[in-house]
């Protein structure tokens, strides 16, 4: 008997050994989990989504924030500190506003801030394939169910190129972070200890991409995504969303050092009134870019999104056949769009038709072109414009030779008048048209609309 339980004993004693001896295998660190990725360009872009972003979390929900820049060229109404030494003041009172939401997973990318409304500049001035790795690299450390960025587009508004710069990073590491052979040393498993190459990251797809404008029409945007007021109260904060997010926004002094003494001297009844003037107690608009997982254009940002990981997807794509005939189109970022949205299968994204943009009177405007000969001999081609009053061709038009089989840069500068009435800040948006023509048939038409203001971002 005694031998029998003894054996007993020492069966039960290996049998409780050989399960602790079971242990987990590693798993991405549950910390840095979010619900949400937002993706902005510099400290204070995310004031466009922190009234979501607080109803967010009075959801549950985890939020991270990655900044494209620190936002390095921008002002400074408090001290005399500029450049890198703003861009590290400007880091630090990101942190401290977002820290009033309770978000406090954030990070930099590191790129330039860059002032023009040319995404590619912006893209080019922040080492656009170092920057995509970092924030594919993000994305697969904080496994977000849904993406919020700018809208990458060129519109009527601010329009700046680093917003629209993190629109376009953010829709790529969503296209690409849950593929495996994308950026493979995130995903490798290291193979010995300290190994200083191999992060041992897992791919991961997210489900959701929303975008907010930067635009000062509304109209193109109103159905193409979920509505949320701003003006009802927060459950952890007692406020509603938009003065959270406004509280919020009062960290960036840098910034804003001069809009903040004003708020300090109003009381809340003031307050209200002057933010609803402005716009900061209106709903909040997302435009869907897509989902993988189904669910309506309209419906709630997390309809249809469980807590379970969805396989990489990418639909296939081809670009745009060329033709057969000599022919001209619009460049620059506007050509860019227009393939970056077919590329990433985002063609319901609205957009201006014909394009657009806003620049400052009495600056000039440089209209970008290809110009295409498919054909089998040399062609002449004219380009010319026809322009509102006061406005003049600088350079550009004129006759050019395009050789057998070539696609080529064109370009057309515009000087641009004053404003007509300088007590105004801008005018209506008038309409330039280039035409193309060879041996006196039409070859091609471009349309741009170009709104004069009295301040603006160069193009």
């Amino acid at each position: 008997m005694r031998s029998l339980l003894v054996c007993s004993l020492f069966l039960t004693l290996a049998t409780q050994a050989g399960s602790q001896d079971a242990k987990p295998l590693p798993a991405g660190d549950a910390r840095y989990k979010a619900d949400i990725l937002l993706v902005v360009a510099h400290p204070d872009d995310e004031g466009a989504a922190t009234a979501y972003l607080a109803r967010a979390l009075d959801e549950g929900k985890r939020v991270a924030v990655v900044f494209g820049t620190r936002g390095s060229s921008g002002g400074n109404e408090v001290g005399s500190e500029q450049a890198s030494a703003l861009g590290a003041i400007r880091e630090i009172e990101a942190r401290r506003a977002l820290g009033t939401l309770g978000i406090t997973n954030v990070w930099f990318l590191g790129g330039k801030d860059t002032a023009s409304q040319d995404v590619l500049q912006s893209l080019a001035n922040w080492e656009h394939g170092a920057a995509l790795e970092q924030l594919v690299r993000l994305v697969r450390l904080t496994r977000p169910e849904v993406v919020l960025t700018f809208l990458p587009g060129t519109f009527i508004g601010e329009d700046h190129g680093d917003h629209q710069a993190s629109g376009v990073l953010a829709t790529e590491a969503f296209d690409l972070a849950g593929d495996p052979t994308v950026f493979p040393s995130q995903v490798a498993a290291p193979l010995r200890r300290l190994e200083p190459y191999l992060e041992g990251l897992q791919p991961w797809q997210p489900k959701k991409i929303y975008y907010f404008p930067d635009a000062d029409r509304e109209d193109i945007f109103k159905g193409k995504g979920p509505e949320y007021s701003v003006k009802e109260i927060s459950k952890s904060s007692k406020k509603a969303y938009w003065r959270a997010s406004l509280d919020s926004f009062r960290l960036h002094e840098t910034q804003a050092k001069s809009f903040v003494d004003q708020l300090n001297k109003m009381d809340d009844a003031a307050i209200e009134k002057m933010m609803a003037a402005d716009g900061w107690t209106d709903v909040q608009r997302f435009v869907l870019g897509k989902s993988l997982v189904g669910g309506s254009v309209t419906g709630a940002v997390f309809e249809n999104i469980t807590a379970d990981a969805i396989p990489f997807r990418r639909d296939a794509f081809s670009t745009q056949a060329g033709g057969t005939e000599l022919s001209v189109e619009l460049a620059g970022p506007w050509n860019f769009y227009a393939e970056f949205r077919r590329a990433h299968g985002l063609e319901n994204l609205p957009h201006p038709e014909p394009p657009e943009i806003a620049l400052q009177a009495g600056s000039s405007l440089v209209i970008p072109l290809w110009v295409r000969n498919p054909t089998g001999a040399s062609r002449e081609v004219t380009l010319s414009a026809d322009l509102p009053a006061g406005w003049t061709v600088a350079n550009g038009a004129g006759k050019f030779v395009v050789a057998s089989k070539q696609t080529v840069p064109a370009r057309i500068e515009i000087n641009l008048p004053g404003l007509a009435d300088p007590k105004k800040t801008k005018e209506d948006a008038r309409e330039v048209t280039v035409r193309a023509e060879s041996n006196g048939a039409s070859v091609g038409v471009v349309k741009l609309r170009v709104e004069l203001r009295k301040r603006s971002l160069p193009e």
